[in-house]
């Protein structure tokens, strides 16, 4: 099967070049899976919402799995602005998908990684949102670490929550 490799262009005067990359193939191959794999009634999903049904370890996963995306373009030389909102978008999935029902619907209709990839690609053909990212490195490391540590805390409060109605014993 052979197989082409994903080539942004950075416009002239923007640090010019054409970046070449299998890694950046399989971003797009993965932002697709999580989000437009699936087509139903005209309507395209991927396995995010699917995996969102899974009270709070569904959100955990899809977290992850995004926040290797934005990992993965950030190594391939996003600025710390395009970052940023990568992350932002991220969190916001994960947040809002994590609230039961709103959440559900939430996720089927905001589609994260799909805008992660349409910055990346605007960034590199367009030179939007062009900066270092040194200042943002450490921002962005806390903001991934503290969203994990709050859907793992509402996990947990869910958990103990319902193991108490059912008058079970709380480790």
């Amino acid at each position: 099967m052979n197989q082409k490799n994903t080539t942004y262009v950075k416009p002239p005067g923007t640090n010019a070049g054409v970046i070449k990359d299998d890694r950046l193939k399989w971003v797009e191959r993965m932002s697709k899976l999580m989000d437009d794999q699936f087509s139903v009634g005209g309507h395209k999903f991927g396995i995010d919402p699917l995996l969102n049904f899974v009270p709070y370890a569904g959100d955990i996963a899809t977290y992850l799995m995004s926040a290797v995306l934005v990992v993965t373009m950030f190594k391939h030389g996003v600025s710390g602005k395009v970052a940023m909102k990568m992350i932002g978008n991220i969190t916001l999935d994960a947040v809002v998908g994590a609230i039961p029902v709103l959440g559900w619907i939430f996720d089927f209709k905001f589609k994260a990684n799909r805008r992660n990839v349409n910055l990346l690609r605007k960034h590199y053909t367009e030179g939007k949102d062009t900066g270092s990212a040194k200042p943002y490195i450490m921002i962005m490391l806390v903001a991934l670490v503290a969203v994990m540590i709050l859907v793992f805390w509402v996990a947990y409060q869910a958990l103990k929550w319902l193991l108490e109605a059912m008058n079970l014993p709380v480790w």
